[in-house]
């Protein structure tokens, strides 16, 4: 692809987040479109929403548990930017029918950083000793590519699938909790739907902000003290609307819930 190309399909994307419309896979439209360039698509399109005011307030690791990559057939983690518009308290309604167009809901685990991480050669004490807290979180990620057919190259140009998050009011420190057996249950509309456990992501939520660390080290990006890091589902993904109720329980961390409208 030439930078022209790179800027249509991030000004597409940010088009179709803010009219609320679907665009065909970039990866049916150029062929041989590889990982590099779906991530300068993504950052042209995070250009666009800073520019309308918007403020970067963490990233997501996305596509870690074998639940999410066999859903969607992509079978490797990206990352994406979370965005200050794209955040909600335990407690707020979550107005998915407003602002997102295709909504799936994941439980995953938050990390809120207290000092700056920086790969390469970022190990899991490292995550540890960085982290101030850990707290239970929904994340409704969103596709701006028709029906979700995404390969690992439209999924990162569409930044990571990000759509918006819930934190729960409960932090935890990480070093107080075992991170990789701790059991998550989520529940829709007062039934339970799907359990799992954090060894889930990548063997453990640790090792997926390592990898994020280290990834986004090669770019020159680092991790921020007081960004929210989101560490990836560890349940499969279940499609929400309008009215769903849901939350998470985490052993030894908390709880969190949302209301869809």
């Amino acid at each position: 692809m030439n930078q022209e190309q790179i800027i249509q399909c991030g000004d597409e994307l940010y088009e179709a987040l803010t009219q609320r419309h679907t665009l065909r896979p970039l990866t049916e439209r150029f062929d041989g479109i590889t990982i590099e360039e779906a991530y300068h698509i993504s950052l042209r399109m995070m250009d666009r929403r800073v520019e309308a005011g918007e403020t970067v307030i963490g990233k997501k690791i996305g596509v870690t548990s074998k639940a999410v990559q066999n859903m969607l057939n992509v079978y490797q983690p990206d990352f994406g930017y979370l965005t200050d518009k794209m955040a909600y308290s335990q407690g707020q309604e979550m107005p998915i029918s407003e602002q997102l167009i295709q909504p799936k809901a994941e439980g995953e685990i938050a990390f809120i950083l207290k000092k700056d991480l920086m790969g390469p050669g970022v190990t899991n004490a490292d995550v540890l000793a960085a982290t101030d807290c850990v707290i239970p979180c929904f994340e409704v990620v969103d596709s701006r590519i028709e029906n979700w057919q995404i390969k690992i190259q439209d999924t990162i140009a569409d930044n990571a699938s990000c759509g918006l998050f819930i934190l729960g009011d409960k932090a935890v420190d990480p070093r107080k909790v075992d991170l990789m057996t701790c059991g998550m249950v989520v529940e829709k509309n007062g039934a339970v739907i799907s359990t799992g456990a954090g060894a889930a992501a990548l063997g453990s939520p640790v090792n997926c902000v390592a990898w994020l660390a280290n990834t986004l080290g090669t770019f020159g990006i680092p991790l921020k003290a007081g960004e929210v890091i989101l560490s990836g589902s560890l349940v499969p993904l279940e499609p929400v609307q309008a009215g769903d109720f849901m939350s998470v329980s985490i052993g030894g961390i908390g709880s969190a819930s949302v209301r869809f409208v």
